[in-house]
């Protein structure tokens, strides 16, 4: 079974129709096809067979599913690459994966050219548009494929993508996932989705990231049209919105902050839309409630990693409102809160958050060791401290490395950040533990502030006694411009204990 039947499948089920719109230009589901089984063509010319990895750093563009879609189709191994990155991340994944080939663009081509220096077995680069000296044409390799590839059959548990992860923690891993991987994730979320065929939603998530690919394939199941911002910004999501009257998205935190605070924000029709599916990182419960306040639509939070396909669970249009809750398990995916001894927590109790399921990625490329610390008898420990309610429902505190202990207390940053974040000047805060000889570590909150707005440290730790236990009131306030945020927008905590 190949994931590439998808698209094939699409446009038998639901015939030709305008399937994606970029930068003023519908492309049909069947011209989509199309070009993947002619790349696969000339990636196999290129030696590419299956098993083969083949990196893909490229800004959002229907030329991303292209280049998915033709590996796919090869039997070969995607391996999607956020196209931020400097050389030297570029240079581990692509050393460590060993890609066969590398797309990417004019712009970030010199980048991964700088990366891929003196390799033993360097890929082959194939650029987008105008491609540099020492590369190969994108545009050449369509036109002279005068033959469309077959689909190569691959078996449900062949990898079909390595995607790195963010690095939050240090060195990015590659998560393997499987054909059924990822297929099980996309046909199990469609069974949950709040989707309905004709509709439309607008892609601002980057497709290099296994938030942005797996919400690409659900959205194989459906007929649904669907508008690629190149990349987002609150202006030009605005103006997706005003024009294409779209129902649904999907979004990290740091986007629906960022158009919240811009002036235009009032100014959008929002009357179409129904829901934003919000994940990918904690999602503030007062940011959520002034988000639904001023559009009519619901924030759907979900939950999920890249280790699981990613999708572990989503709040539904019809469940209850649950603020700060990311929604129960997704059919079929079983969700625990096991203790330090891995035994089970009753409802309520926080713990760290373990998954059992077919989505349960197949281990870290090259990594037995750090795959065996995190998978245990087939349950992948997370990472992440959280807890059930009695209904069922999910709710994500903090991750386990982020929690700070104080005086031999354990004190979980998020409680702090929802009460700054209740503070009508603050758009954004970060709560960290910083070493401290008499506590073991002290609490150090970094806040960014609305435009126009001001705030004093005391003022915010005043906010902080009145609604905390004095061990959990942060010690420090500083106020910053912005937080350091990784490729898709997860704040980098270590960037900010290493500051303090």
């Amino acid at each position: 079974m190949n994931l590439a039947v998808l698209g094939e499948r699409h446009l038998e089920r639901f015939g030709v129709y305008e399937q994606v719109f970029f930068e003023g230009r519908w492309c049909t589901n069947a011209e989509l096809v199309d070009r993947s089984a002619r790349l696969a063509a000339s990636l196999a010319g290129l030696g590419v067979a299956p098993g083969d990895r083949v990196a893909v750093m490229l800004p959002n563009s229907p030329d991303v599913g292209t280049c998915y879609g033709a590996i796919l189709r090869c039997g070969a191994v995607v391996v999607p690459v956020i196209f931020l990155l400097a050389p030297p991340e570029i240079r581990h994944i692509v050393a460590d994966c060993e890609a066969k080939v590398i797309f990417t663009s004019p712009e970030f081509a010199a980048n991964v050219l700088a990366g891929i220096d003196g390799l033993e077995r360097p890929p082959i680069v194939v650029v987008t548009d105008q491609a540099p000296e020492g590369t190969t044409s994108f545009e050449q390799l369509l036109a002279d494929a005068t033959e469309t590839m077959p689909i190569v059959d691959r078996n449900a548990t062949d990898l079909a993508v390595i995607s790195y992860t963010s690095g939050t923690t240090g060195k990015p891993k590659g998560v393997m996932l499987t054909h059924s991987n990822l297929l099980f994730n996309a046909q199990n979320s469609a069974k949950v989705a709040s989707i309905a065929d004709g509709d439309i939603s607008i892609s601002t998530l980057p497709l290099a990231h296994l938030f942005g690919l797996g919400n690409t394939l659900v959205g194989q199941l459906f007929k649904l049209q669907g508008v690629i911002l190149r990349w987002f910004t609150p202006e030009g999501f605005f103006e997706a919105m005003n024009h294409h009257r779209a129902q649904s998205t999907a979004m990290v935190p740091a986007m629906v902050q960022l158009m919240l605070a811009h002036p235009g924000f009032d100014d959008v029709d929002w009357s179409s839309l129904r829901y934003a599916i919000v994940a990918a990182a904690p999602v503030p419960v007062e940011m959520a409630a002034e988000f639904e306040k001023r559009t009519g639509a619901r924030v759907l939070q979900g939950y999920g990693l890249t280790e699981t396909s990613p999708t572990v669970s989503v709040m539904h249009l019809d469940d209850p409102p649950k603020p700060g809750s990311c929604g129960r398990p997704a059919p079929n995916v079983e969700v625990a809160i096991l203790d330090d001894d891995d035994r089970p927590l009753p409802p309520g109790e926080a713990g760290e958050v373990c998954v059992l399921g077919p989505n349960v990625m197949a281990g870290y490329y090259n990594m037995p060791e750090e795959t065996e610390a995190v998978l245990l008898d087939g349950w992948f420990h997370t990472g992440d401290i959280g807890h059930l309610d009695e209904d069922g429902f999910l709710y994500i505190t903090d991750r386990k490395k982020d929690l700070i202990i104080r005086g031999g207390f354990n004190i979980v940053p998020r409680d702090i950040e929802e009460i700054l974040h209740g503070h009508p000047a603050v758009m954004e805060c970060a709560v960290v533990g910083i070493p401290d000889a008499t506590m073991g570590e002290e609490i150090k909150a970094f806040v960014v502030l609305r435009p126009g707005q001001t705030a004093t440290q005391e003022e915010l730790l005043d906010l902080c006694r009145r609604h905390l236990a004095k061990h959990k009131t942060p010690r420090f306030v500083s106020f910053v411009d912005a937080l350091p945020r990784n490729a898709v927008g997860k704040v980098l905590k270590r960037d900010l204990r290493a500051r303090a």
